[in-house]
């Protein structure tokens, strides 16, 4: 065989093998019909598995860093997202898809966890405050808990620093509860936090979350909505969960 027939030879067989398929974009899976019909089987009734899709794929948009997550995992968060009815995203406050490094997972924000408390249909309100410094605040413990506090009225009330957080709920068959937790204590569990950043940049939410959180576990709630707050509490902390 000439060196010219082994050339033509050669480019044939290269042109034989087929060229690979570029991966599918993370976007165009998202909007994909098969996605949707995974968010179909998770999504309560007031959702849509379209909605869902969409609001996925504005998070990525307004936040380029979750780019830089696996797919499995801003998928998987998007999934649980689906599960707990919880929209993510800043529009209502009720969970966050945040990135940690290659990872993406999913944060419930203190709109989310009233959501899930009052999901129980045993709760008729519940509600989280921030204690500014300046404002006039007292509560007391024993046979007659109560809390006391009227919010100072300076114009500059919400730039003081935050001093207490408490969550109160009030319950169907009547009576309330109520958690709250001092600075110090908030702090403290800001310092576990695997992502200081969330903290430091929504410190009053994520502080309301936190005694909405210690709540939960003397109100009436679903399991479902106990599990849900004790996943995001290791999530937060940055403990490797099985879920």
């Amino acid at each position: 065989m000439s060196t010219s027939d082994q050339l033509a030879q050669t480019i044939g067989a290269k042109a034989a093998v087929p060229a690979k398929k570029k991966p599918a974009s993370l976007v165009t899976t998202l909007l994909s019909d098969s996605f949707k019909k995974q968010l179909a089987l998770a999504v309560p009734k007031h959702l849509t598995p379209e909605r869902m899709a969409r609001i996925a794929v504005t998070e990525l948009r307004k936040t380029p860093a979750l780019l830089k997550t696996s797919p499995e995992s801003f998928m998987g968060a998007v999934m649980q997202s689906a599960q707990l009815g919880l929209e993510p995203g800043s529009a209502l406050g009720q969970a966050y898809l945040v990135p940690y490094g290659n990872t993406c997972q999913l944060i419930i924000g203190y709109r989310g966890m009233i959501d899930l408390a009052r999901r129980s249909g045993q709760i008729l309100s519940l509600n989280a405050y921030a204690v500014y410094e300046g404002d006039d605040f007292n509560y007391c413990l024993g046979l007659h808990p109560d809390i006391h506090h009227i919010p100072s009225t300076d114009a500059d009330r919400s730039k003081q620093k935050i001093t207490f957080v408490y969550a109160v709920a009030n319950l169907k068959g009547g009576g309330c509860q109520f958690e709250v937790m001092s600075r110090a204590e908030v702090e403290a569990i800001k310092a576990t936090a695997k992502s200081k950043n969330v903290w430091n940049q929504y410190f009053e939410a994520m502080a309301l979350k936190t005694v909405i959180r210690r709540l939960f576990k003397y109100l009436p709630v679903s399991i479902e909505a106990l599990q849900a707050a004790s996943l995001d509490a290791k999530r937060e902390a940055g403990e490797k969960i099985t879920e």
